[in-house]
C-alpha cells in the first residue's frame, strides 16, 4: 500500500473512532470531514481494512443512505447488523431505521 494511501486509511480511522456508541455515520461524510469529497469509496476501502483493529468501529460506518453496505465484509452472515443493534439501532431489510436521527456528521461534531 503507498504511503499516502496508508495516512489516508489512518485518518478514516481517526474519524471513525469517533462515531460514539448508537450512532452511525457514512463514507462520503467522513471523506468531506477529511476535505476528500468524492473519495467515499477510498473510505470505503479502509473500512474494509480496518476488520483487524478493535479500535475502529466499521460497523457504525454505512452508505448516504443507511444502507449497510460494507456487510458482506464482516465474518458472519449478519454480523455488521447484529453489532448496530446491540447498540440499540434498528436495521430493517439491512437499512438503518431512523437513519437521519442516528446519523452523526464528522463535520459538524468535530470541529
Amino acid at each position: 500500500m503507498a504511503q499516502q494511501e496508508e495516512n489516508f486509511f489512518d485518518k478514516v480511522y481517526d474519524v471513525a473512532a469517533q462515531v460514539p456508541y448508537g450512532r452511525v455515520t457514512s463514507y462520503g461524510a467522513i471523506a468531506k470531514f477529511l476535505g476528500a469529497a468524492g473519495s467515499a469509496r477510498m473510505v470505503g476501502w479502509a473500512m474494509n481494512a480496518s476488520h483487524n483493529r478493535d479500535d475502529v468501529p466499521a460497523h457504525r460506518v454505512v452508505n448516504r443512505v443507511g444502507l449497510l453496505t460494507g456487510k458482506h465484509h464482516f465474518d458472519g452472515t449478519n454480523l455488521m447488523q447484529q453489532l448496530l443493534e446491540s447498540e440499540g439501532i434498528v436495521v430493517k431489510e439491512n437499512k438503518v431505521v431512523d437513519f437521519e436521527k442516528l446519523f452523526w456528521d464528522p463535520a459538524k461534531e468535530l470541529l
